[in-house]
């Protein structure tokens, strides 16, 4: 297997993830997934995608993440990882669509009104 490249957006993370055959070892940010992403449910939103197709110790994964928060970045690399996989073969491409991870969450955070408090909370309403 050759070095696979690939895109992921999730919010306003985006991550650039190269993937190549190896022992199973994840990069993030030239640190170790461990250290960059402490809180388990963010490593496993990542493992997801591995897991569903089979190959969790076969690749090493190296990703390069800038903007939003953790959750953000673990979801871009999430489907940063599956569309290089679906990039290998085409059955891994099936794979990676039943699960639902070529899909571009397009969930973003609404932006501020005037005249509210954030984006829908109004300021308390006085009778007198």
């Amino acid at each position: 297997m050759s070095t696979n490249y690939a895109t992921g957006r999730r919010k306003n993370a985006i991550a650039k993830v190269w993937m190549s055959a190896g022992t199973g070892s994840i990069t993030v940010n030239d640190s170790d997934v461990k250290e960059y992403f402490p809180r388990g449910t963010h490593r496993d939103h990542i493992m997801q995608v591995l897991e569903a197709a089979g190959v969790v110790s076969k690749i090493d994964i190296i990703a390069k993440v800038n903007g939003g928060g953790k959750t953000g970045q673990s979801g871009a690399i999430r489907m940063g990882l599956a569309r290089c996989l679906a990039k290998t073969d085409e059955a891994m491409k099936t794979v990676m669509s039943k699960g639902g991870f070529l899909t571009r969450d397009s969930r973003m955070v609404e932006r501020k009104k005037y005249g509210k408090m954030k984006a829908r909370r109004s300021y308390q309403f006085s009778k007198r």
